[in-house]
């Protein structure tokens, strides 16, 4: 595989490792108190690490809209990695003098993109948009990061976009780059192109073609076709022919539409495997690889095997260029509604179409690039479906409560705007969100525990660092943190003591492992043996296990 290299490169490989988890501080709720949506303002590779506790392995589809480094610095974002926090953690990070213009993206976004990948479900996906800028750049690290076989599809977007313009060859297209966590894990995505017109047979219920295929890629073999084998008419017979494909060496007599004896026919075939399958199970339905019932049975008057296809499930037809999704100008006017200027942001309908390649109606979706929440507004706007999907958005500019936050309040609550002297309503999608900024680190400067953490921002550290996944649901009762596969987590600050141990194992029946952090312990080794006890000591196995 091509291998990537840039100046900083060293420096940032493991960089994620190193970023200090802090606390998510929500104070602020819009809507329902009681939804899991977040907006959170800071910046995003702290942010993402944070999130790691609560959400590793948890997030079934990331988008992003990272800047796309064209050196533009006019817009309301920068487009150029200069924004005060990446200079400043460019500057702290790497020798940041001698770094190109692409070098210092390939910095910004390398370590972002690592902890995405932790924060994906087995079966997620990541959604990235980009330009020509830095198309191949960013294909090689996420080739690296995520694995080059994990690669779904690059798509190509036509923008829509103003080509009213004096350039020798217009330019109306972005790219979305999409990779998966694992390729194997991901299903054929429950959609049809809206492009497809509505006559197409891809909305037909059941779809009917002959597997007798003739080419390269379906090489000519004689298959048995036994007696009793279906046959869509109910009497006649069709002479042997030996001239052209398929060739028929037996006479086929059909009785009550089923073949009365065995007969040979040799021809390229495209479903051959399935044809068998479909003869050693007697005859009965076999399921394709989109998890479609489907027969076969042969045809009158050329002999033919048809398969038919029963589509009890969607149909799957995804194209790799989007079109007709909208543009960012009419996204703007939209937005204006709202008494949001933003430049260049992502069309909902876009968003929307690629929520919809997964089935999961309770999915947790990300955007560490918000913007103004295009991904949240398209959140929403699927859960119409009856979903409970998730949000949560990460924006480290200003914007994130004024613009960001703004907007999703009125989408939420619904809200009036003017146009040419007359109001117009926009209902409200309802749901809710909290918004939260980064608080306090969980090891202060000394490398001590932050003395101003919560015994519950501590357990759900704690419970990470241990089990590598984030604790469920449920506030924890002190010492108690929680549990795992019958293995049970304690949290005793100070000091773990022999009556602690009694009470412990007292208190649980059956168990494969009590683990305790603590600071000092006087229980001797054996007796933590005999009762399988495993102590860590705080702080060094906090930061170290």
């Amino acid at each position: 595989m091509p291998y990537i290299d840039w100046l900083g490169k060293d420096d940032v490989v493991h960089h994620h490792k190193e970023i200090a988890y802090k606390t998510i501080d929500c104070q602020d709720v819009v809507g329902d108190v009681e939804s899991e949506n977040m907006i959170i303002k800071g910046d995003n590779l702290l942010a993402l690490k944070s999130l790691l506790p609560y959400y590793a392995g948890a997030v079934k589809m990331i988008y992003i809209d990272p800047p796309y480094n064209t050196g533009n610095t006019s817009w309301i974002y920068s487009d150029n990695s200069d924004s005060p926090l990446i200079k400043k953690w460019l500057n702290d990070t790497v020798n940041a003098d001698d770094l190109s213009r692409s070098d210092k993206w390939l910095c910004m976004m390398y370590p972002r993109l690592k902890l995405l990948r932790e924060l994906l479900k087995e079966d997620g996906v990541i959604f990235i948009s980009i330009d020509d800028s830095e198309f191949g750049h960013l294909r090689m690290i996420c080739d690296e990061i995520f694995g080059s076989k994990n690669l779904i599809e690059t798509f190509i977007w036509n923008t829509d976009g103003n080509i009213d313009n004096q350039k020798k060859i217009k330019n109306n297209h972005e790219y979305v780059l999409c990779y998966a966590k694992n390729v194997e894990t991901f299903k054929s995505p429950p959609i049809i192109d809206p492009n497809i017109p509505s006559n197409s047979k891809l909305f037909k219920s059941a779809i009917k073609n002959t597997i007798i295929k003739n080419g390269v890629k379906n090489p000519i073999s004689k298959v048995t076709i036994p007696k009793g084998f279906p046959a869509n008419f109910e009497k006649g017979n069709i002479s042997k022919d030996i001239e052209g494909y398929p060739i028929k060496y037996n006479d086929i007599v059909i009785k009550n539409y089923k073949l009365t004896e065995d007969i040979v026919i040799e021809s390229g075939w495209s479903s051959k495997q399935m044809l068998l399958d479909f003869i050693d199970n007697g005859f009965k339905p076999v399921i394709d690889s989109k998890g479609q019932s489907s027969i076969f049975y042969l045809t009158n008057p050329t002999g033919a095997i048809y398969v038919e296809k029963n589509r009890s499930n969607k149909q799957s037809h995804v194209l790799s260029v989007l079109q007709n999704f909208g543009s960012t100008q009419q996204m703007s006017k939209t937005l204006a509604t709202m008494n949001i200027d933003f430049d260049y942001p992502k069309p909902l309908k876009l968003i929307e179409y690629l929520l919809s390649l997964n089935d999961d109606k309770n999915a947790v979706i990300l955007d560490s690039f918000a913007g103004t929440g295009t991904t949240a507004h398209a959140v929403l706007e699927k859960n119409k479906d009856g979903g409970n999907r998730k949000f949560i958005l990460i924006e480290l500019e200003e914007y994130a409560e004024t613009l960001t936050k703004q907007r999703m309040s009125k989408v939420v609550n619904g809200y009036t705007y003017v146009n040419k002297n007359k109001s117009f309503e926009v209902a409200p999608l309802g749901g809710g969100f909290k918004y939260c900024e980064l608080g306090e680190e969980i090891f202060d400067e000394s490398g001590e525990l932050n003395p101003k953490l919560s015994f519950s921002d501590i357990a759900k550290h704690i419970y990470f660092v241990e089990f590598k996944q984030p604790r469920g649901k449920g506030e924890s009762k002190e010492p108690f943190v929680g549990s795992y596969k019958q293995k049970h987590l304690y949290f005793y600050e100070k000091q773990f003591k022999v009556a602690q141990l009694k009470s412990l194992v007292a208190s649980h029946e059956k168990y494969k492992q009590l683990i305790v952090y603590t600071r000092r312990c006087s229980i001797s080794a054996d007796e933590l043996k005999k009762h399988n006890v495993t102590v860590r000591y705080i702080p060094y196995d906090i930061k170290d296990n």
